[in-house]
């Protein structure tokens, strides 16, 4: 298990003019409190490494409650304030799944290092460590604070890109001038809806943990970088509602088309019963085993009668033509 966590873990250390990213052999070697001049940034994929996190917490003198809050692999969204630390824990969608997986991912943040835990391998962060090796930008000339903003930056980011990716994919399947009431349909709109709700739900986890890193106060750890996150938050989750509410109406129209068509079949249906149920009357009394029938030995009855069945039917007609009923 210790092999393990050495393979799934790394630590970039920079500052504005030094970078080096370390891989390890053994726990103990894993110190990065110490060298107050660079950042450094522990990178774990996998949340089961319990042992390793008590003795890379005990060996770097952090606080002991970190092992309490590590040994749970369900957080919900937490920003808890620890000494001269930051223990933030959020759920993010993994995106480049088709069925939007989730995964836990933690931070334990300080004003000179940053440990990222993420639950499964891969990641949206190479973007970073590329902009890190080659000194690009203004993250290497700042603290872990901006590192932090960062990789929730990349997170939102991702977020948007997978969002309009969908959005764009969904734009002609359920364009207005295709609508149909037809199960498949239906089906789209409704896997689009479920989409759509994940995205939001995880947004608004993401938000909040924001809100709440917004109104930390720890010394040397900046807060002024999360409120343009929080706007990002907002602008996705409004295009989230706007697009829901559109497919909230396109659901109400296949219901309305069914529902003329329902109502344009029983129109149809009635006109036919309202003409042919005097024929039937009148057809029901002449077919009854009468010998005193006073028309059944007339010699032109069965014409009088047909004629006066078109007659009722001709009338029949003109008459629902003159209502307009079809």
């Amino acid at each position: 298990m210790e092999n393990q966590f050495l393979n799934n873990t790394s630590l970039i250390s920079y500052s504005n003019k030094n970078y080096e990213k370390t891989n390890f052999s053994s726990v103990s070697e894993i110190v990065f409190v110490e060298d107050k001049q660079a950042t450094k940034w522990l990178n774990t994929y996998g949340i089961q490494f319990y042992e390793a996190y008590k003795k890379v917490i005990h060996q770097n003198k952090l606080d002991d409650f970190l092992i309490k809050l590590l040994s749970d692999n369900e957080h919900p969204n937490k920003v808890i304030l620890l000494d001269d630390l930051l223990f933030v824990a959020t759920r993010v969608l993994i995106t480049n799944s088709q069925k939007l997986d989730s995964e836990q991912m933690i931070f334990i943040v300080s004003p000179n290092f940053l440990w990222s835990i993420q639950e499964k391998s891969g990641d949206y962060f190479n973007w970073i460590r590329e902009r890190l090796l080659g000194n690009e930008g203004i993250v290497r000339k700042k603290k872990a604070d901006y590192l932090l903003f960062l990789l929730l930056e990349s997170i939102i980011e991702n977020y948007q890109k997978t969002y309009e990716e969908n959005a764009e994919l969904n734009a002609d399947k359920l364009n207005s001038t295709h609508i149909k009431p037809t199960p498949e349909f239906t089906s789209l709109v409704e896997k689009r809806k479920q989409e759509l709700f994940n995205f939001k739900k995880a947004t608004l986890s993401l938000r909040d943990t924001i809100v709440k890193l917004e109104k930390v106060e720890i010394a040397g750890f900046e807060t002024k970088y999360f409120s343009e996150l929080k706007e990002q938050t907002n602008n996705l989750i409004s295009n989230i509602d706007f697009e829901l509410q559109e497919l909230e109406s396109k659901i109400n129209l296949i219901f309305s088309i069914q529902g003329h068509r329902l109502n344009e079949v029983m129109k149809t249906l009635t006109i036919l019963s309202v003409i042919f149920i005097p024929l039937t009357f009148l057809a029901g009394i002449y077919g009854m085993n009468f010998e005193n029938i006073p028309e059944l030995k007339f010699k032109y009855g069965y014409f009088v009668l047909l004629g006066i069945m078109v007659f009722i039917t001709i009338c029949a007609i003109w008459y629902f033509k003159r209502k307009k009923w079809f």
